[in-house]
């Protein structure tokens, strides 16, 4: 039986990167002691007043179809949470929700692209940008971040990658699985690009809330008619199985992705809508709350990576993950990472799942229990101890 060219897209690194994360979930449900940092889901409860405000909407009857673009009241919370992080005053007809920022992201491409169009976005990009930026049929441009000034732009790459079928450019700040943010310099610079070259931009600001202060810099405001904003509760409250995310921009685009929407997802459920409203609605402190998570489980990770030899931490700006440089091993990420989960039981993401810039490198959550950090990093020296001893033995002949 055939399939169509889709299921070439939506395959790849991208996919085939989670098959150790897969393999630690097996393992855990089987009792194996095993430690998972492939995944960045906080160990730490979505906020119980968003809990009860969902069970209060269940037992009231909020079972039914709700309106396509998100209940009203939602999309007021989401335009005044994007006013306060980037100035732009939005309308509520310029948001609409939808089942977390991947799937965001998605709608913004199917509704922006096209066969024979091209799409720019910053290498190393999250696993699943390729599948998601090319399911339209569009060709993805990857453009290289400088990894020896900490995954910052390189302007001149930019600039040089653009072609008469660039569409849009897409891009997450901070990044995953860097962790960088983009400054305001850089984005002017890409602003001025995305208006000579008649471009669309997509910024993926899912970890905005976790950076400094809770926002980062953004071209919205200077903008409007060409940025998409994309967003979700997912990590900024702990909840990432609630699915709610959102996209706003112009209201033509906001129009089209309703109608997208109309066949693909038909509305989220009305309680997890009353659940999102009251998550808003305490967005500062659930935010402060994660920034001061991650912060912790950051330098507790880097405090125990110090020293490890065959390694080079990498830290992040904002965010849950932070990558390590593994070259000094003689493997790859992809090799350091599987023989890890293999001897150790710890379960990671090697750096080819994100591109090219960091096939030598494996991506580590801290969004985990502080003592699993601890002793992650602890068997991560025992495996590197023994990899630098294997690579000293003398060979057999």
């Amino acid at each position: 039986m055939k399939f169509s060219q889709l299921v070439k897209r939506v395959g790849g690194d991208g996919a085939d990167a989670w098959d150790t994360h897969y393999r630690a979930l097996a393992a855990k449900e089987r009792g194996e002691n095993v430690i998972i940092l492939s995944v960045g889901d906080p160990d730490v409860a979505t906020p119980a007043p968003v809990v009860e405000r969902a069970v209060d909407a269940l037992q009231a009857g909020d079972t039914h179809y709700t309106a396509i673009r998100g209940r009203g009241t939602l999309r007021e919370r989401i335009a005044r949470l994007h006013e306060s992080r980037c100035g732009q005053r939005l309308a509520p007809e310029q948001v609409i929700v939808l089942c977390g920022a991947q799937n965001a992201l998605l709608v913004s491409m199917l509704c922006l692209t096209q066969a024979g169009d091209e799409v720019l976005t910053f290498d190393p990009m999250y696993s699943t940008y390729p599948a998601s930026l090319e399911a339209s049929g569009a060709t993805l441009v990857r453009v290289p971040l400088n990894r020896d000034d900490g995954f910052r732009l390189d302007l001149e790459r930019l600039r040089s990658a653009i072609t008469p079928r660039s569409r849009v450019l897409s891009f997450a700040t901070p990044g995953n699985p860097t962790g960088s943010i983009l400054s305001a310099s850089e984005l002017a610079a890409i602003g001025e690009l995305a208006c000579a070259h008649d471009l669309w931009i997509v910024a993926d600001e899912v970890y905005a809330g976790l950076a400094p202060e809770g926002r980062v810099p953004s071209l919205a405001q200077q903008l409007p008619e060409r940025v998409v904003t994309i967003g979700s509760l997912s990590k900024s409250h702990a909840m990432c199985g609630w699915r709610v995310g959102w996209m706003t921009g112009p209201r033509e685009l906001i129009d089209h992705a309703e109608n997208l929407v109309l066949c693909m997802l038909y509305g989220l459920p009305g309680f997890i809508q009353e659940a999102a409203i009251t998550a808003l609605d305490m967005a500062d402190d659930a935010e402060r709350r994660m920034r001061s998570y991650c912060e912790r489980r950051a330098a507790l990770m880097l405090e125990h990576l110090q020293g490890i030899p065959g390694i080079r931490p990498l830290p992040p700006q904002a965010g849950m993950f932070m990558l390590i440089d593994v070259r000094d091993n003689e493997l790859d990420g992809a090799a350091f990472a599987q023989g890890f989960f293999d001897r150790h039981g710890v379960s990671t993401i090697a750096g080819s799942a994100f591109g090219t810039q960091t096939r030598d490198c494996v991506r580590l959550s801290f969004a985990v229990e502080e003592p699993l950090i601890v002793e992650a990093c602890t068997r991560l020296r025992r495996y590197c101890a023994d990899l630098r001893a294997e690579a000293r033995a003398p060979s057999r002949r």
